[in-house]
């Protein structure tokens, strides 16, 4: 007799050497004549999934049969609730989560439940890696610097990570300066196949993590993707996630890379590829012949950037290479063991015999195509080949000059010598109590004289994307030695830096004899973690900041990530370019981005000769035979072998003790999150949108970044205000992504990016009109005067709304400026949840329509009616009914409803997805207490 929630009598045994497991086979829904063979690869995960959660309530039998009985042919309409294994964080995503559990566990304790129910219940992964920034460079004590610095500035929330860590069940957290969560969550943390040790129940490794690269870990046959914070609390929580089953499109790889092409060119092509086709809420699936020739690191560069083209996650199949690279890494031979024999017991290895499966659409790509590639200036979709760089740079130049400065680019409110320092104000955070640091030697008074439009000022080799891949950092090694024995240097203005996704990079670097080659090419390691690629490239030198400011310039980084959207890098680089980190160290020994590498010379060597690419770029012979002789599975097993300890520093961290958090009140990183309060147990009923007035009216492609930006906080601005009006100097202000913990700050940070195009006024940067005043002002200054009104807001928008990071501030800061509802063109996966998570209704304009063609200039008053009926009976696809009224003229039109599941609707009507889940927490009590605001 089948176990209650085991319908089809999948629960089954496997016994891996002198262990048994329990498992959910997959074949016994083939027993009973429901084919499940000609599934992909990821939705045989997914059914697994089902089969092992289902309980009649949260997975039925039906939701079961749906996911079997998927056709390539069919649309993704039927929701299921996914249950991950585990949930991935970084710090800037991680502790906003811990924030926002600890209150929580507050709104628990005043609503009369229990708070120790705020708990996760499967293991929670935080990796420290967002925090550190590039102030130092090209020195020798680049690393502890910067070190050193990182911990002066996040002593608090380092602090309160480890209150956490003790506080709650479940959560492990790898201090700072060890490596990037995704390469240590690929060489380290991921199972590929989990064993829950409480009953010996083997399954899939699957995870959804709070950063949108998740879905790197793809590419060793994990199942994840990124989500908002939100969604990722819910779901440690116990809440699974819902999903509509999705469609999945088959990339089939043949032939091999053609010399000198590498994984970054095949990425940056697959990017194009798929972001043209459209991929967006799909899940993209790799096989093809062409899969043996490419290694597992180059797969997870591939896996990486799904975000960037769009997909839920882009998963590579479990084969012999994946067996080969857990046994490069240092996990047990048990566990690889297990792993193969789960894999090939449940149909999910693949070999040259496994036959090829059903998809929705079917795209292929010839490797052989892949050409040395890079991509920007603004977006990792545009890829241009390398002859054809300078060129690229050119056509571009006219839309990345500064606009000039005036009437209309002043920044409203405040003077013109103010909205210069707004809007200008060199890059990252300064360091505490520190300027630029010992860099300023590295560049000489006359170097304003040889900067121009195109040179290259920030030169880095970083991210996951690249540094987890041994082949490009070893062909940049290479190339930086054969460039040093020609004589070659980086020019002085160019601000290089080295920061591997792990220790293991310096190790094998080491070994090879290649890193001493890199550092006199400037190239010093100076951190562990994300630096340059998520915008923490530090300030630049002051002679090269006058530069650009005095001449104007529109001058360039190259770096080896996986974004370059506007503003995110550094604000005074207005071109960013993404390539291979050997293409980086020849973009920086060139000190310009405007030239053809294949005809223009790098610099002349020592002999005064001329030297070009081809006359430094290492064989791929030469890469592998490196490769062998440097890297081996002893360096993963001591590198991670203490990889929780943490330095003295970490170590030495007073931890606040007791179950509940006792918030500071002038603390300025980590505050009580308001999202609870008022809240009572019963949700207030939904209602329509009514006398809504639009608070931005923005263009396509606006990012995440462009809502809620990461980097520097600038002093005359909103965010940067309040910090000096609580006593912090601008030098002490840190970032915007380190501040997280601290609503007052995002808040006032929420549509603050430098480059944000708000077409109500003609100036960039976070600035509006508030109507009917028509006042121009900050953001956040019209959203005070709105609510002070109890005027509710909307948000226009073009195509691809909220691409990029998985921020949930992105949706937290619109929902405390007093947003109601987004009404865009179309919206990437994420954002889109995030915006249901926080209680802001996502509209969709029909196909063919958009702002422009219904004629709406932000001016008008709108009313949104028939939301009050939406949460009754949900169904999918539904048009909801806009009215927007200006000078007496009235126009209406219909919006698709973007919220896409029953799940979504539930979520909606509680005013969040937190919400939701405090409420089911407390559906026993049955008092309508509130919450003490």
């Amino acid at each position: 007799m089948n176990k209650i929630g085991d319908s089809f009598g999948s629960r089954s045994s496997l016994r891996v050497g002198n262990r048994e497991y329990t498992i959910f086979r997959l074949d016994a829904l083939d027993k009973q004549n429901i084919s499940t063979k000609h599934l992909p690869f990821s939705l045989r995960i997914l059914l697994e999934n089902l089969l092992r959660t289902e309980d009649g309530r949260n997975v039925t039998k039906e939701e079961i049969l749906a996911l079997a009985k998927w056709s390539g042919k069919s649309k993704s309409e039927k929701e299921i609730a996914f249950t991950p294994s585990r949930v991935l964080l970084q710090d800037f995503t991680g502790v906003p989560c811990v924030v926002d559990l600890a209150a929580m566990r507050d709104a628990m304790k005043q609503l009369g439940g229990d708070p120790s129910l705020i708990n996760p219940l499967q293991p929670v992964e935080l990796v420290i890696d967002h925090s550190v920034q590039v102030d130092e460079f090209g020195s020798a004590s680049a690393f502890d610097v910067n070190a050193l610095l990182e911990f002066q500035r996040n002593k608090e929330r380092y602090s309160f990570l480890r209150w956490g860590q003790t506080g709650f069940k479940n959560l492990a957290i790898v201090p700072p300066d060890t490596g990037i969560v995704h390469q240590v969550n690929l060489e380290f943390l991921a199972r590929v196949v989990f064993v829950n040790d409480s009953d010996r129940t083997a399954y899939p490794d699957t995870l959804v993590g709070t950063d949108s690269h998740t879905t790197m870990i793809n590419g060793l046959g994990c199942l994840g993707w990124g989500v908002g914070g939100i969604e990722a609390e819910a779901a440690m929580l116990g809440q699974p996630v819902s999903m509509l089953i999705p469609q999945v499109v088959g990339v089939k790889l043949t032939g091999k890379l053609r010399e000198g092409a590498t994984a970054t060119d095949l990425v940056l092509t697959i990017t194009e590829m798929l972001r043209k086709h459209g991929v967006v809420g799909k899940f993209v699936e790799y096989f093809g012949p062409g899969l043996p020739e490419l290694s597992l690191a180059d797969r997870a560069t591939i896996a990486n950037m799904s975000p960037e083209y769009g997909a839920t996650c882009g998963i590579f199949p479990v084969d012999k290479e994946s067996l080969n690279y857990l046994r490069l890494t240092g996990r047990s031979e048990e566990q690889i063991a297990l792993v193969e024999a789960y894999c090939k017991e449940q149909g999910l290895f693949h070999d040259k015999n496994t036959p090829e499966a059903e998809y929705s659409e079917l795209l292929s790509l010839d490797l052989a195509t892949v050409e040395p590639s890079l991509a920007g200036p603004k977006r990792p979709q545009d890829r241009v080949p390398l002859p054809k760089a300078g060129e690229s740079f050119h056509t571009a130049l006219p839309s990345l000059i500064k606009p000039k400065s005036g009437a209309t680019t002043q920044a409203p409110g405040v003077s013109a010598k103010q909205s210069s320092t707004w809007i200008q104000e060199g890059g990252s955070p300064a360091g505490v109590g520190v300027e630029n640091h010992s860099h300023e030697e590295h560049v000489p008074k006359d170097v304003k004289s040889a900067l121009k439009h195109g040179s290259v000022v920030i030169a880095a080799i970083t991210s996951c994307t690249n540094t987890s891949n041994p082949s490009v950092l070893i062909a940049a090694g290479l190339l930086a030695k054969n460039a040093v024995e020609k004589g070659l240097t980086v020019p002085a203005w160019v601000k290089s830096s080295l920061a591997p996704g792990s220790k293991v990079v310096r190790d094998y670097l080491e070994k090879a004899q290649l890193l001493p080659y890199l550092e006199k090419l400037k190239f010093n390691i100076v951190g562990y973690g994300c630096t340059t690629c998520i915008g923490n490239s530090g300030p630049l030198p002051t002679e090269v900041s006058q530069a650009i400011d005095e001449k104007e310039l529109v001058v360039a980084s190259v770096l080896s990530g996986n974004r370059n959207f506007e503003g995110r890098i550094n604000s005074e680089v207005r071109a960013n370019y993404l390539m291979s980190p050997p293409l980086v160290v020849a973009f920086a020994l060139a000190g310009r981005v405007d030239l053809d590498l294949h005809k223009d010379a790098l610099g002349r060597g020592k002999d005064g000769k001329p030297v070009y690419l081809k006359d430094i770029w290492p064989s791929q012979s030469d890469v592998n035979s490196s490769m062998q002789k440097s890297i081996s599975s002893d360096m993963f097993r001591k590198s991670y072998g203490e990889v929780y300890r943490g330095d003295d520093r970490w170590r030495g961290l007073s931890i606040p003790k007791g179950e509940t958090y006792t918030w500071e009140n002038d603390s300025t990183y980590i505050r009580r999150a308001p999202y609870f309060d008022g809240m009572s147990i019963k949700p207030s009923a939904v209602e329509d949108i009514k006398s809504a007035r639009v608070l931005a009216v923005l263009g396509d492609s606006v990012t995440t970044d462009h809502i809620s930006p990461a980097g520097s906080i600038k002093k005359d601005s909103p965010a940067g205000k309040y910090l000096q009006e609580h006593g912090v100097k601008p030098a002490d202000f840190n970032s915007y992504g380190s501040r997280r913990g601290n609503h007052e700050v995002m808040v006032r940070g929420t549509f603050a990016n430098v480059r944000l195009r708000n077409k109500m006024v003609n100036v960039e940067g976070g600035f509006t009109r508030h109507l009917p005043s028509g006042a121009e002002m900050s953001i956040f200054e019209a959203s005070e005067k709105y609510l002070a009104e109890k005027t509710p807001l909307v948000i226009l928008a073009g195509k691809e709304y909220g691409s990029g990071s998985s921020r949930d501030w992105a949706a937290k800061g619109p929902a405390l400026l007093g947003v109601r509802a987004v009404i865009a063109e179309s919206y990437e996966r994420i954002h889109r949840s995030n915006l249901v998570g926080m209680g802001i209704l996502p509209l969709q304009f029909v196909s063919g329509e958009n702002a422009q063609s219904l004629g709406l200039t932000g001016e008008e008053i709108f009313d949104i009616t028939g939301v009050s009926q939406l949460c009754d009976t949900f169904t999918a696809g539904r048009q909801i009914k806009v009215r927007a009224n200006a000078q007496g003229k009235s126009k209406e039109f219909q919006a698709l409803v973007r919220i896409d599941t029953p799940r979504e609707a539930q979520y909606y009507a509680n005013g969040g997805i937190l919400q939701y889940v405090l409420r089911q927490l407390l559906s026993a009590k049955p008092s309508a207490q509130t919450v003490g605001v």
